[in-house]
């Protein structure tokens, strides 16, 4: 890992989700999180101000040090334990159905294997328990797509892994869960990279 990745990338991407649109999303969302909840790619915490007092206890999992360090300095409202676990969304450390919620935000494109990644999810959620995710991807537009589709591969590189084109309901549900209320819109920003899936999905 270089100098870019282990260092400049992450303080990048902490400034960059910190703009008004990302902050609009995660009030819409967060607090719907109850219970025990895992974050999938925590980042560097910029969710943390929105769970509110309906949470127990909160597993944010990232694989990145760099990112999970500034999360930690952030504080989360209320009284809830936060553990923090520096590991791949392809492997959650968590026991099968101990989850009440779990929450992705703008984490899947990024993922090198996302269904595996909504498969863990699955496994880990109660029955009854609920995925909350808000996500950009591929747009329905044909002229928009095309433009995801060529800027993908050098986007990819630049923006640590992030795809452009990844169709998330689909995910979802091939990862076996029934989507109870999915909003698709584009942010504000340049359309091919702010098409957004933002819904609620409960295990099949």
């Amino acid at each position: 890992m270089g100098l870019y990745e282990r260092w400049l990338l992450p303080r990048l991407l902490d400034l960059a989700m910190r703009n008004k649109e990302a902050t609009r999303y995660r009030k819409k969302m967060i607090p719907a999180a109850r219970g025990r909840v895992l974050e999938i790619g925590a980042g560097s915490g910029l969710n943390l101000p929105f769970y509110d007092a309906g949470v127990a206890r909160l597993y944010a999992v990232d694989p990145s040090a760099a990112l999970l360090g500034m999360a930690r300095r952030k504080r989360a409202p209320g009284a809830f334990p936060v553990e923090f676990l520096e590991r791949a969304a392809e492997e959650i450390p968590l026991e099968t159905r101990t989850i009440d919620t779990v929450v992705t935000t703008w984490t899947l494109c990024t993922v090198p294997d996302a269904l595996r990644a909504l498969r863990e999810a699955r496994r880990v959620l109660r029955p009854g328990g609920a995925l909350l995710f808000v996500e950009h991807g591929l747009a329905p537009d044909p002229r928009v797509e095309r433009w995801q589709r060529r800027l993908n591969p050098y986007w990819r590189r630049f923006a640590g892994g992030c795809n452009l084109d990844r169709r998330i309901d689909r995910l979802v549900r091939e990862a076996g869960f029934e989507i109870l209320d999915l909003e698709t819109e584009y942010a504000k920003g340049p359309r091919p990279f702010t098409y957004t899936y933002c819904g609620r999905a409960r295990p099949a």
